[in-house]
């Protein structure tokens, strides 16, 4: 097949990859800076720091599970398919979002496996850490329904 006659679009899977790498490098980013760097909490906090840190391990094998899939999805898209960066740019910020808000409300207040922080007033860590959470993912839905209003536009929809 000539690879530069793609007639197939893979409007869903290049959004997947994008919400793929985006899940994985923000659990890369709470879990370097959060639980690494500043020391604030552990995947689980509920029992002793052996577990925490061993738990850190899991989320670190996770994230990395996910950017490596995200990676070779893309990698797939993009040599089968035609393909929108901006809308797999949407799924970055999608993924980016999601795990930060389901972190932040399920991980921390359903669940309470850990909080961000302890020993601290921490609704203004709440609050910060949730609307980041928000805006990423309302940034990345505005970015996606901006690729379907231009598909429709380009097939008349």
């Amino acid at each position: 097949m000539n690879q530069k006659y793609r007639p197939k679009s893979a409007k869903n899977k290049i959004l997947l990859s994008g919400v793929l790498i985006g899940v994985g490098v923000m659990a890369l980013i709470d879990e370097i800076i959060f639980h690494q760097l500043l020391q604030w909490h552990h995947f689980f906090d509920f029992n002793t720091m052996q577990f925490g840190i061993f738990s850190d391990g899991l989320l670190n094998a996770f994230a990395l599970f996910s950017i490596v899939a995200g990676i070779f999805l893309f990698a797939h898209v993009t040599k089968l398919y035609t393909y929108s960066l901006l809308r797999w740019s949407s799924g970055i910020f999608i993924g980016l979002g999601s795990f930060q808000l389901i972190d932040g409300t399920i991980n921390h207040k359903v669940f309470g496996i850990h909080q961000i922080r302890y020993d601290v007033d921490i609704l203004p860590y709440d609050i910060g850490w949730n609307a980041s959470a928000i805006l990423l993912l309302i940034t990345g839905i505005v970015i996606w329904l901006i690729t379907r209003k231009n598909e429709a536009d380009r097939t008349g929809s």
